[in-house]
């Protein structure tokens, strides 16, 4: 059996690993296909304390993201409530429904944080009344919202 080689990924290499990885390959398979088509290179040890340096600062940049994430969780739960004002009929319906981007745009009016509306989930909301729902902000950070629906004479 031949001799296994250490390569670091310079690119997302599908089934073997992302950019960055130390991964072990077949030498033919290192010297035909990953080096040729500049996907790998071999291991050094400056070459590692690169990769290592492109981490930590892959690390930082992902908790000041969430450092901002939790900015905006607080001043949006600190504001608690947003109104929306539909036109409604008979018995309190609302003529359509509150969506997604009505929200982003309230809690961007009211907050002055902009939140995007794919991350906004809502019930249907086709009467006035107290809704709940939840704004994702960032993969670990939810807001929990009411979102309260006034008619307004036609």
């Amino acid at each position: 059996m031949s001799k296994r080689v250490q390569l670091v990924l310079l690119q997302d290499v599908n089934k073997l690993g992302r950019s960055g990885d130390v991964v072990d390959v077949a030498p033919g398979y290192a010297r035909n296909y990953l080096i040729p088509r500049q996907f790998a290179t071999h291991v050094t040890p400056g070459i590692l304390k690169q990769v290592e340096r492109r981490r930590e600062q892959e690390r930082q940049r992902l908790a000041e993201l969430k450092e901002q994430a939790l900015t905006i969780k607080t001043a949006i739960e600190r504001v608690g409530n947003f109104t929306v004002r539909k036109q409604a009929g008979e018995g309190d319906a609302i003529f359509g429904s509150v969506t997604n981007q009505e929200v982003a745009e309230i809690i961007q009016q009211v907050t002055g944080h902009e939140v995007d509306r794919r991350g906004i989930t809502l019930p249907e909301i086709r009467k006035t009344g107290t809704y709940k729902a939840e704004v994702k902000i960032h993969p670990e950070v939810a807001a929990q919202v009411e979102i309260i629906v006034l008619g307004t004479a036609s």
